[in-house]
């Protein structure tokens, strides 16, 4: 299995796009850099929380990936 990055940014806007990659039917994976900060010191200010995707479900989660980018 290769994962593929397809968001960096806020927790907010990650979880957003979690939420319409799921819908089509894939699989996310979910790093999130600042609460893992948060756990094992002070906080790293201006880390992001990234989304991946298994490479095999490009095609299937592109047109939700592409409908968040463009605000639709």
């Amino acid at each position: 299995m290769a994962l593929v990055k397809v968001f960096s940014g806020s927790e907010i806007l990650a979880q957003a796009l979690q939420a319409r990659i799921e819908a089509v039917g894939v699989a996310v994976i979910v790093k999130n850099n600042i609460q893992s900060s948060l756990m094992s010191g002070p906080g790293a200010l201006g880390q992001a929380v990234e989304v991946f995707i298994d490479d095999r479900d490009k095609e299937k989660a592109a047109k939700a990936i592409e409908d968040f980018k463009m605000g639709n």
